[in-house]
């Protein structure tokens, strides 16, 4: 899955938002990000493009399987990445945003040796 960081933090913001409203539309992702709604239609039409959502004709968006497959792996790694920042005394604030930036560059060998680690110490 050759997918850049963009997208994936789209993806990831389609799939929580989708756990809690009863349908995702752009307007929603623009305001859980704060960006532009125009910024948002261009990802989305990207995202599209390469299969990982459709639009329906009301403009509710959801994820295909690929795209619900990065997003899920995304969350995934970001949820592991802060709760283990976090219990090695981080603040959960900045474990978050450590997170969210690691969960982009790390390479899927050191985030499941991080994984098999944290497990092993439960």
């Amino acid at each position: 899955m050759n997918i850049n960081e963009s997208a994936e933090n789209y993806l990831e913001t389609i799939l929580q938002l989708s756990k809690t409203l009863p349908v995702v539309r752009s307007v929603d992702i623009a305001n859980e990000l704060g960006f532009k709604k125009s910024s948002v239609s261009v990802a989305m039409k990207n995202l599209r493009q390469k299969e990982h959502i459709t639009v329906t004709d009301a403009g509710f968006i959801y994820l295909t399987e690929e795209g619900k497959a990065i997003a899920e792996h995304v969350y995934e790694k970001h949820q592991l990445l802060k709760g283990w920042l976090c219990s090695l005394g981080v603040p959960e604030e900045i474990a978050a945003e450590d997170a969210c930036k690691m969960e982009h560059v790390i390479s899927d060998e050191s985030f499941n040796a991080i994984k098999d680690h944290v497990f092993k110490q439960k």
